[in-house]
């Protein structure tokens, strides 16, 4: 996570990482060297790196040790951080592992390799980069915040670049950058991701390091919004990025609110935060329940607030009720609070068949099925074909957004039947013949 460039050649290697990071030192034979030595390689090999830290002028002292007879001795500090890999001897590479790097791990290394009858030495110099944020841990959106970037460089620092995801961040008002620091006065979970800081120094040594900022803040769109029909269920999203609990942030609540007539309606929710999730559940939504909601969870002492619209889909239909075959049909598909960009779609979804005196429903072969662009459905003359559920969905860029649903049913004719003779009531002969032929004889022989 750190590197440095620089257009002249150092006199001494120098090896730049970031401090909790992990950094290798290297020290290997050439393949020259190694093709010479591999006999003696397989037959005793010996290490030991040793360090002065970051002035000059101190002693040598011992990091880590591997005898001839395999033994291995490491300095107190270094204990389990510094290891070096045992299999990589028999290929030549003799470097140095640490995991964590601290910052006292800044100086100069210097490694004495024996095997056989020959030795090898191999020096550079650690420096070791600082990114570190205020306040530390998982930081809340809307909390000011602060990076901080400085290395163990010995030279004058000239010049400070902040990149953030690749891009060189610009100087605005809520980013400002100086003495090696870049403040962030309203940070967003925008602002989360990876974060690079470049040191230009007066010698033209550019170090580099990078750091991953964690925000805590709302998933999802910034200010999105529901559809539902009318008397369904809606669940308005309040979702956090991520699980305070995972970070041990407790406590973690959520209040709801909603103007609707002149009177706020409030909801508090604890008991489903554990996840980070503060949906609120309206069981039955009508069009009085249409408009802006707004979420504020409160994170150890920090309220940020996220507005969710709920916008409410209806049908209006012309004709009330059953409707006359024949009759001329409009439905109004309608929407509460629409963003401007949506279109309407009504579909047939299925068709209601006689079968005596019940009706069936029969799903529709979406071969066949029947589609109507447009908030409105237009039918010219209602039929039996037309019995049965239509669907009206609301469309979007991002997709199909929400349906409501409308039950037609058709009762009679408005048109007249043709002229015909009555038929007898069904009733009429069974009545008659309870009469006796004593009084209506020629009736009787009539009907037979």
């Amino acid at each position: 996570a750190a590197s440095s460039t620089s257009p002249g050649a150092p006199k001494e290697q120098r090896v730049w990482a970031k401090v909790g990071d992990l950094v290798v030192l290297p020290c290997h034979l050439s393949p020259q060297e190694l093709q010479r030595s591999r006999k003696q390689l397989y037959e005793k090999t010996a290490v030991r790196w040793e360090q002065h830290g970051e002035s000059s002028h101190k002693e040598l002292h011992m990091v880590l040790e591997v005898e001839y007879s395999g033994l291995l001795k490491r300095a107190r500090s270094m204990v389990p951080r510094a290891s070096v890999r045992e299999t990589g001897f028999r290929q030549g590479d003799f470097s140095l592992w640490i995991e964590p790097l601290l910052s006292e791990d800044a100086g100069h290394y210097e490694a004495l390799v024996r095997y056989g009858k020959e030795t090898r030495r191999c020096q550079l110099e650690l420096g070791v980069v600082t990114v570190t944020v205020n306040p530390p841990g998982l930081l809340v959106e809307t909390e000011p915040l602060l990076l901080n970037c400085n290395s163990s460089h010995p030279a004058k620092l000239v010049d400070m670049r902040w990149f953030h995801n690749g891009s060189l961040d610009p100087i605005s008002s809520r980013f400002r950058s100086r003495h090696g620091a870049l403040s962030i006065s309203r940070p967003t979970v925008s602002d989360s991701g990876p974060w690079r800081c470049e040191l230009t120094y007066s010698d033209d040594e550019r170090v580099s390091a990078s750091f991953n900022l964690q925000i805590l803040g709302f998933a999802g769109p910034v200010s999105p919004v529901v559809y539902a029909a009318v008397g369904s269920v809606a669940n308005l999203p309040c979702l956090l990025n991520r699980d305070p609990s995972a970070s041990s942030i407790l406590g973690v609540s959520a209040r709801w609110s909603h103007l609707a007539g002149g009177d706020l309606k409030i909801w508090d929710i604890s008991r489903n935060g554990s996840n980070g999730s503060f949906t609120l559940h309206l069981p039955e939504v009508g069009p009085q329940d249409a408009g802006q909601y707004s979420c504020a969870v409160s994170i150890h002492g920090t309220t940020i607030t996220r507005d969710v619209t709920l916008a409410v889909m209806t049908v209006t239909p012309s004709i009330k009720g059953p409707v006359a075959e024949g009759s001329r049909l409009l439905v109004i598909c309608s929407l509460t609070h629409p963003r401007g960009h949506e279109h309407f779609q009504w579909r047939q979804l299925s068709s209601d068949l006689s079968n005596g005196s019940s009706f069936e429903a029969t799903p529709r072969n979406p071969a066949v099925q029947r589609y109507n662009l447009g908030s409105t459905l237009e039918l010219d003359h209602v039929s039996q074909e037309d019995i049965g559920t239509w669907e009206c969905s609301v469309h979007g860029s991002e997709g199909r957004l929400g349906a409501v649903e409308y039950e037609l049913y058709i009762t009679g004719t408005v048109s007249p039947v043709p002229h015909s003779a009555p038929l007898p009531p069904p009733c009429a002969p069974r009545f008659l013949l309870h009469l006796t032929s004593q009084h209506f004889p020629n009736l009787i022989h009539t009907l037979n």
